[in-house]
């Protein structure tokens, strides 16, 4: 199934039962696997503020999860047309890679998890709204690259999240039915796209908390991954 005839399949209906049992395990990156939206956040409003321009919380917040695309109308929109976006970009970029330079920061919970579902055979992948060139190396940087068998980036998609599209193509790719695998997200776009591709989606939230109406998508909301392998695997015989 091509990128194309992804991007205009027709959002499956809901579904909030967790399959039995799960083929495969579909992951978001920032605020799911690595702990880096609170760092986004900080150095957006770090570049704002230097360049003179407020950055409020609730402006933050309503970025979370969302592809620069669409971030970048929003904020136009937000600040108007004198608001110096390529240069805020520029800045905001310098600043995030250099507070990730020493290291970046997995989620807690992380690697064990990761380490539990590939040694019960359950296959992974990433969906995430990143671009190709810093998903794959943020992920191979925090030392868990290898434990995906697909990496599906915001350049392999017509329409990010919250579209079902890298939903669709991540269970595509790794050979698995939507219904048969479940969809691991912290934001409230990332929760919406992977309940619109029909997957059964557990919410591990991070800078955002589950509201009612992602209660009503998901299958599961989790306090931290260190409980998910408990919903995901089979218990254990004896």
């Amino acid at each position: 199934m091509t990128v194309s005839t992804l991007a205009n399949t027709e959002p499956a209906m809901l579904n909030r039962r967790l399959p039995v049992p799960v083929r495969a395990v579909i992951f978001d990156m920032d605020g799911t696997l690595l702990d880096t939206e609170a760092e986004h956040r900080r150095t957006m409003a770090e570049a704002a503020a230097a360049l003179g321009w407020p950055f409020s919380e609730a402006l933050q917040l309503a970025m979370v999860g969302i592809h620069r695309d669409a971030n970048r109308v929003m904020l136009a929109e937000h600040f108007g047309a004198d608001f110096p976006l390529e240069q805020f970009y520029a800045d905001s970029d310098l600043l995030f890679e250099a507070a990730l330079e020493a290291a970046i920061p997995v989620r807690p919970g992380v690697e064990p998890l990761l380490a539990r579902l590939a040694s019960s055979g359950i296959p992974m992948a990433v969906a995430t709204s990143t671009e190709a060139r810093y998903a794959r190396l943020r992920l191979e940087k925090a030392g868990l690259l290898d434990y995906f068998d697909v990496v599906v980036t915001r350049n392999d998609v017509e329409r990010p999240k919250p579209h079902p599209e890298p939903y669709l193509l991540a269970a595509s790719r790794l050979g698995v039915a939507v219904t048969d695998a479940v969809a691991v997200e912290d934001s409230y776009a990332g929760v919406r796209s992977a309940a619109a591709a029909g997957m059964a989606t557990v919410m591990v939230p991070d800078l955002l908390p589950a509201t009612d109406a992602e209660r009503a998508l998901v299958a599961a909301v989790l306090p931290s991954l260190h409980d998910l392998a408990a919903l995901v695997l089979p218990e254990p015989e004896g």
